[in-house]
């Protein structure tokens, strides 16, 4: 990725789409294919994955890929015919059951595989599947993703994958939804010898071939969702650190290009801090036995679950820049906070359908205001995420269309950010709010989860009904009016601008601090005041009627 080519600074100008966004944004009418690839079908509904074992061996030359795919699955219910997803132009060769060769039929991007006869429920099947060709090439990796296909500054060939959204069947075949994740997964790379394979969780062995290569094989523990299992190969050295953490002794382990070995050392001196402050706020690092790791890549970053992909120069900022325009966003590495906040939202914690990426990407939003709070005080990190709301756009709701693969609006980072923000505000107690958290990754711990869940936690656990929050923030573009009128001897408001029946409570700044709890309909106090100051917490607006 290229940082500060035309494209990227305009789309950063216009804020057209959120730059830390790993997702592609586009109105489209939907079609079948989008219906197999973002739904439970009868041909998924059936088998739940244990755990892949995938291999690969690309060629870098040539921009092709050839490997296998082993997937041990449990039979939920009776079923023959199973739904395996890769997309095109990437083909399987050959599914192997029990040394059998199964009946193979392509439907687009989706392979329809047969049994002989119907699969027992309760029983633990294995098939293999090996697949070749060509994936589609990562044209602005992460936003439009793919196989990665780069070079070093040195000429060394360097590769990954960035396919969130897009999905992990881009290259390898799989159950490409996220409501089912391997309990566990293994990746085995073949690659030149010259160069370093790293994968996510831990390296299990590395062996020499007799044809130049090494293979290395790298394994996870904990489940993982399809689009974090993904290789990074380059020319990378290792240094690694253990920190004290909640659960014990964390194995950090950092991969960069060997040339940038003295400015990471020095930039990821943040990883101790970051973790300490999320272990405080969410809990545990939810993947200890797995190591936590930052591999350099050749795009700007992602979440990958125990490899984080890290491309931000090793600067401060999102690539230099403060994305909230208040200062405070220009003391941390954007990267290293916000990928690292998605091992709690979006790893630990996963939604079940893409529409509700909010879950993931929101909280991840949040944790940036965490972070800054944790390093800078309250204020500060009050401030930072005031400061970002200039770029909610307000133009589609936040949750999108279920069963067809598509997020919602590009505002699942800073709105709902906001969101949150506002949430804890009505709270009113942080410790509460800091119990919510890391309630949140305790009681949905390694789950696929839906909104409703997360939403009725918080009800549940705040004491507080905060679904008309939920449903004017994430399903509507408009944002709640405070209206106002004042008179010689008392204070009127409502909400206007708002769902049918809103009715959030708000603290204004009056005779010291005090709270309305305005609806639609007019109400009124007695209080002489000049105008009305609400407290900057709220994502509200303000309106004065005569």
């Amino acid at each position: 990725m290229k940082p500060f080519c035309p494209f990227l600074i305009l789309i950063l100008s216009l804020a057209s789409f959120n730059l830390q966004a790993q997702l592609n944004h586009k109105l489209k009418t939907f079609t079948h294919q989008d219906t197999l690839r973002g739904s439970v079908t009868p041909e998924r509904a059936w088998w739940d994955v244990i755990w892949y074992g995938i291999t690969v061996k690309p060629d870098f030359p040539t921009k092709t890929i050839e490997g296998s795919t082993k997937i041990n699955f449990k039979v939920l219910q009776s079923g023959k015919i199973m739904q395996i997803d890769l997309q095109v132009p990437m083909e399987i060769g050959v599914v192997l059951w029990k040394q059998q060769k199964l009946n193979v039929t392509r439907e687009g991007n989706i392979y329809l595989v047969q049994f002989p006869d119907m699969l027992k429920k309760g029983s633990v099947q294995s098939i293999d599947i090996s697949f070749s060709g060509k994936p589609r090439e990562a044209l602005l990796p992460p936003w439009d993703g793919g196989w990665i296909w780069k070079t070093d500054k040195n000429g060394n060939p360097w590769m990954s994958v960035a396919c969130q959204g897009l999905g992990a069947s881009v290259w390898y075949p799989c159950k490409d939804h996220q409501s089912d994740e391997p309990d566990s997964a293994s990746l085995t790379m073949t690659v030149p010898a010259d160069l370093v394979a790293v994968g996510n969780g831990r390296l299990q062995v590395t062996t020499k071939n007799n044809d130049g290569t090494v293979t290395s094989t790298w394994k996870v523990t904990n489940p993982i969702n399809n689009y974090n299992i993904i290789p990074y190969i380059g020319k990378y050295v290792n240094f690694t650190e253990t920190f004290d953490g909640e659960k014990g002794k964390l194995d950090c382990s950092y991969w960069v290009l060997d040339y940038h070995l003295d400015s990471a050392k020095e930039q990821f001196k943040q990883v101790p801090l970051m973790l300490k402050c999320f272990e405080h706020w969410f809990g545990p690092y939810p993947f200890y036995e797995d190591s936590y790791k930052l591999v350099e890549s050749p795009h700007l970053g992602m979440e990958h679950q125990s490899a984080v992909a890290y491309g931000n120069k090793f600067r401060n900022g999102y690539l230099g820049k403060d994305l909230s325009g208040t200062g405070w966003g220009l003391k941390w590495d954007f990267i290293i906070v916000h990928e690292s906040g998605h091992e709690w939202f979006g790893n630990n914690i996963t939604s079940k359908d893409l529409g509700d990426m909010w879950i993931h990407e929101g909280f991840t939003n949040y944790s940036e205001t965490i972070f800054t709070g944790c390093q800078y005080g309250k204020e500060a990190g009050n401030d930072y995420v005031i400061g970002t709301r200039s770029k909610i756009l307000n133009d589609s709701p936040i949750v999108g269309p279920y069963g067809v693969n598509q997020e919602g609006s590009g505002d699942m980072y800073y709105k709902t950010g906001n969101m949150i923000h506002t949430i804890r505000a009505i709270i009113d107690n942080d410790e509460l709010f800091r119990s919510i958290l890391i309630g949140l990754n305790k009681t949905f711990y390694h789950q696929t989860i839906t909104a409703k869940q997360v939403e009725g936690y918080i009800n549940k656990t705040s004491g507080k009904d905060f679904s008309k929050v939920f449903d004017q923030y994430l399903l509507h573009t408009e944002i709640p009016v405070l209206e106002y009128k004042i008179t010689a001897t008392s204070f009127m408001y409502r909400w206007s601008n708002c769902i049918k029946g809103f009715n959030m409570p708000v603290k204004i700044h009056l005779n010291g601090g005090i709270w309305l709890r305005p609806t639609e309909q007019w109400q009124s106090m007695n209080a002489t005041t000049d105008d009305l100051n609400v407290d900057r917490n709220f994502y509200i607006q303000t309106k004065k009627v005569e």
